[in-house]
Parts: structure tokens; sequence; C-alpha cells
């Protein structure tokens, strides 16, 4: 059962990201302020849902929220700055969109970098545990499908409509063939190590 705060009588602002993992495409997060009463029965971390399930709630997020905003990092900023700050710098981004200022930020995960004057609070699996996370991680996470989705159209090679710009087997496939796109991350291990492909007899 999902928390609906930690403080109460406090604006809350759940943060949460998605695509960190991947070996293309930005790295999306979102900040969400909800109601005191908001309640929903399926909401839950964005990775226990079916992709129906998310795009269901993406509209009932965002018609119920106090406030709610998706910031990005690019491939590039990622390779300039590294995941984790790009990370960061999302949420951050996402905050800065805010149109109710927070009082309390709730991070997923275990690091963060204070937000102004802002204080906050990691939790880790905090998708898991907190309802405004929660609806975060949902809006993160079908934003950024939105962004692969469109940009798979152009390099349909890639299979993002399938993988999202994860490194799956076909993903690392098209890559050995067809080389790199614009939205590759270049400082990730885009192929496996030789040693991993080698066949030991």
């Amino acid at each position: 059962m999902l928390k609906q705060f930690l403080n109460s009588g406090v604006i809350e602002a759940g943060l949460d990201e998605a695509g960190r993992g991947c070996l293309a495409g930005p790295v999306f997060a979102a900040a969400v302020i909800l109601p005191p009463d908001f309640c929903n029965p399926v909401l839950n971390d964005s990775k226990q849902l079916s992709e129906k399930q998310r795009y269901a709630l993406r509209p009932i997020i965002e018609g119920s929220a106090i406030a709610w905003a998706v910031g990005m990092a690019d491939n590039m900023e990622i390779d300039k700055i590294n995941i984790l700050n790009a990370s960061i710098l999302a949420m951050h981004r996402a905050v800065d969109a805010l149109k109710v200022r927070p009082e309390f930020l709730l991070v997923d995960g275990n690091r963060f970098k204070p937000y102004h004057d802002i204080p906050h609070k990691t939790i880790v699996k905090g998708d898991a545990t907190m309802m405004s996370i929660a609806a975060a991680s949902v809006l993160a996470k079908t934003y950024r499908d939105d962004f692969m989705n469109r940009i798979a159209e152009h390099y349909p090679q890639y299979d993002w409509l399938s993988n999202k710009g994860y490194p799956t087997a076909k993903h690392r496939a098209a890559i050995e063939k067809y080389g790199t796109t614009p939205y590759h991350r270049m400082s990730f291990t885009l192929l496996k190590p030789e040693a991993e492909q080698l066949e030991l007899f």
C-alpha cells in the first residue's frame, strides 16, 4: 500500500526518472504534487505496471495533481556530466517547471543534489513506497517512451519501439551492424566487451 505523504500538512513533490540504463535517448524525470486525498488502487511503481496501465494512469495523474512537470537531459548532456548528474539535472528541471513551489522533495533512489533551499529525502524503492513518487515514475516513463517511439520512426533498425533504447541483444546487434546514431550515449558501453562475445571451447 503506497503512502500518501511523508510529512503531514507539507506540500510534497515526488520525483523519479526513467531511462538511466539505456544506451540511447535522453533521461526523463517528473515531479508530481498530489492532493492529500488522492487515491488510486492501480497506481504503483511504473515498472510493475503494464504499458496500458501506465498510459491509462497518466491523464488521471495529470488531471488530479496540484502540479506536475516533466524534465529531461539529452544524451549529449549525459555524455558530458555522466548519467547520475544528468538524472539529477532532469529532476531539477522538472521541479523548475512546477507551477506550485513544493516545500519538500521526495526523491526515488539514494542520490540527489539539493534543489535551492527546499529540503529533500531520498527513498530507495520510493516508487513502490510513496504515491507521489509512483505518480512521477509513471509520467517519466510514458513521456520518455513517447520520445523514443518518435525517434524510432527514423531509426527502425534499432528496435526502439520495443526496447526504448535499453541494451537488448537486438539493439546491440544493430549498433554493431549499422553503427551509432546522434541519440546514442557514447560514454556507455554500447557493445559487449569482446571477451564476452567469444564462445569458449
